[in-house]
């Protein structure tokens, strides 16, 4: 068993998008992966090892060797900074950061505050456009901070636009393209350097495939 492969990923849309990449990639994952409950799952056919976790902590499992292999949203490797190798750009769960608030409004002149699940990644755009503001760190519904006062603007994920137009709010800016990354850790990469890069490319050959038919 010490040539499994440990990957980590997160439930919901990257999960989705993620499994069906490996299957068009030819890797044998059983129809009642997708409905698992667990957190650990064992695919015998392929010598695999799945970890669910939260997205904010795919990077943290790969960095610490519990897991080889990591799937991750831009949005979080940037936020995080974790001590690993981005292999590939899955080209999935496609998305962006945006900067948001109330309509027709100007952002506060005297520290003006900005909530966000992302401080790293917010202070750090700011501070690019020469900008002195305060963070607000917040953990959910972002979009209220600007509706109760909260802070002058948000910083989050746009997908659709959808739940920002329902809660009265509008884009001011956008900040950075997101998709999802294939991470892996650097001891890991050499150890099981055939395997991953057997695995990175099946998948570069689908990603390539799925271009040149859109």
């Amino acid at each position: 068993m010490s040539d499994v492969l440990t990957i980590a990923m997160p439930k919901g849309r990257i999960f989705e998008e993620a499994a069906e990449l490996l299957r068009q990639a030819g890797f044998q994952l059983p129809p009642e992966f997708d409905d698992s409950r667990k957190l650990i799952i064992d695919v015998l056919e392929e010598n695999f090892r799945f970890i669910l976790a939260k997205p904010m902590d795919v990077p943290t499992y790969v960095e610490h060797g519990v897991a080889d292999l990591g799937i991750a949203g831009k949005d979080v490797m940037l936020e995080e900074e974790r001590d690993v190798y981005e292999l590939l750009d899955l080209k999935i769960s496609a998305c962006y950061l945006a900067v948001a608030g109330l309509p027709n409004t100007k952002i506060n002149d005297v520290a003006p505050k900005i909530a966000t699940k992302y401080p790293q990644i917010a202070a750090a755009y700011f501070r690019e456009q020469g900008e002195q503001v305060e963070i607000i760190k917040l953990n959910g519904s972002i979009e209220l901070a600007p509706m109760i006062g909260l802070a002058d603007r948000i910083v989050d994920i746009v997908s659709t636009g959808r739940t920002l137009k329902e809660n009265g709010l509008v884009e001011y800016e956008t900040i950075v393209g997101i998709t999802s990354r294939l991470i892996v850790n650097p001891v890991s990469y050499r150890m099981k350097d055939e395997r991953i890069s057997e695995m990175v490319g099946r998948l570069t050959e689908v990603i390539a495939g799925e271009e040149i038919r859109s």
